[in-house]
C-alpha cells in the first residue's frame, strides 16, 4: 500500500475512533451539565480558529471561486449544522449504543442518494440491503432501551437517522471540491459557512451554561468533543476523502459502533442485548449487501 494512502487509513480509522468515543463524551455532558446546543457552540468555536491557524502557519490559496459557493454552503449545511445539531441533540436522548448503531445507515443513505442523484442501478442485493438496513434500524428504534441512559429514545433515534441522512450528503457533495482546492482549504470554508449558520442556534444555550457546576471529567469530555471529535476528526476525514474517496471513508463508519459500544460498556455502565445485537446484525448485512459488487465486476466482465 502506498504511503499516502496508509495514511489516510490510519487518520480515518482515528477520526472513527473520535466520533465513536464522542457519544459518551455527549451523553456525559448532556443534559447534565450543558445544552446540547452548547456543545455544538464550543465544537465549532474551537475548531473554526483552529482551521484558520492552519492557514496561517501554512498560507495557501485563501478565497474560493464563485461557482463552487453554492456547493461549500450546502456541505456547511449538511455536514456541520444539520448534522452536528441533529447528532448533539440525538445523543443527549438515546442511549449511546444506539446512536452509534444508527449511525450505521449512513452507508445505506449514501446507496439510496446515489440511485436517485447520480442514476445509479439499483441491483437485487442493493435493494435487499436497503430493506436489511432499514430493518435493523427499526428494530433499534422500537426496541425498548434497559440501560436508562435514554430520555426520549424514539425522538432521540429520529435525531441520529437525520444526522446520517445530512452526513451522506455532504460525503457525496464534498468529493468534487476535493478535485479542486487542499483538504484543509475545503473543511476550513465549509466551517467558515456552517459557523456562521449554527451559532444563531447555539449561542444563547453556550451562555447560559453554568460553568461552575463542571467538574474536571466533564471539562475533559468537552474538550475531547470539541478537539478530538470535531477539529481532528473533521480534519482527518477530509484529507481520507481527498486520499480514498467518498465510499471507502463511509465504509469506514462500520467501526464506530464498535469503538462507542466499547467505551460506553467502560465509562457509562451500557449492556448488549439480544435485540441490539439483532438490530446491528441487520444493518451490517445490510450494509455488506449495498457495497457488495457483482460477480460480474469482480471479474472484470463489462455486461451489455
Amino acid at each position: 500500500m502506498q504511503p499516502n494512502k496508509l495514511k489516510a487509513h490510519a487518520a480515518v480509522l482515528s477520526a472513527n475512533f473520535f466520533f465513536g468515543a464522542a457519544v459518551s463524551a455527549v451523553k456525559h455532558l448532556s443534559p447534565a451539565v450543558m445544552a446540547p446546543y452548547a456543545i455544538n457552540s464550543v465544537r465549532v468555536l474551537t475548531a473554526l480558529p483552529l482551521f484558520w491557524l492552519l492557514y496561517a502557519l501554512k498560507p495557501g490559496r485563501a478565497g474560493i471561486d464563485k461557482s463552487d459557493v453554492i456547493r461549500f454552503i450546502g456541505c456547511a449545511l449538511s455536514g456541520v449544522v444539520v448534522n452536528q445539531l441533529f447528532f448533539i441533540k440525538g445523543v443527549s436522548l438515546t442511549s449511546p449504543i444506539h446512536a452509534s448503531l444508527l449511525a450505521l445507515t449512513t452507508p445505506v443513505m449514501i446507496t439510496i442518494l446515489a440511485v436517485w442523484i447520480l442514476h445509479e442501478k439499483l441491483t437485487l442485493n442493493k435493494t435487499a440491503g436497503l430493506l436489511l438496513g432499514i430493518a435493523g434500524a427499526v428494530v433499534l428504534i422500537l426496541s425498548k432501551d434497559l440501560s436508562g441512559t435514554a430520555s426520549n429514545q424514539l425522538l432521540g433515534d429520529s435525531f441520529i437517522i437525520v444526522n446520517a441522512i445530512a452526513y451522506s450528503f455532504y460525503l457525496v457533495w464534498v468529493r468534487p471540491l476535493m478535485l479542486r482546492y487542499s483538504p484543509v482549504h475545503v473543511i476550513r470554508w465549509v466551517f467558515t459557512f456552517g459557523t456562521v449558520m449554527m451559532l444563531p442556534f447555539c449561542w444563547q444555550p453556550m451562555m447560559a451554561t453554568d460553568w461552575s457546576a463542571f467538574n474536571n471529567t466533564h471539562y475533559f469530555a468537552l474538550a475531547f468533543a470539541a478537539l478530538g471529535a470535531t477539529f481532528f476528526a473533521y480534519l482527518f476525514n477530509v484529507y481520507g476523502i481527498a486520499i480514498l474517496g467518498s465510499s471507502v471513508v463511509g465504509a469506514y463508519i462500520y467501526t464506530q459502533p464498535v469503538f462507542a459500544t466499547i467505551v460506553a460498556m467502560v465509562l457509562m455502565g451500557e449492556q448488549l442485548s439480544i435485540t441490539k445485537l439483532l438490530a446491528a446484525a441487520l444493518i451490517f448485512a445490510g450494509v455488506y449487501l449495498v457495497n457488495k459488487k457483482p460477480v460480474s465486476d469482480r471479474l472484470g466482465v463489462v455486461e451489455e
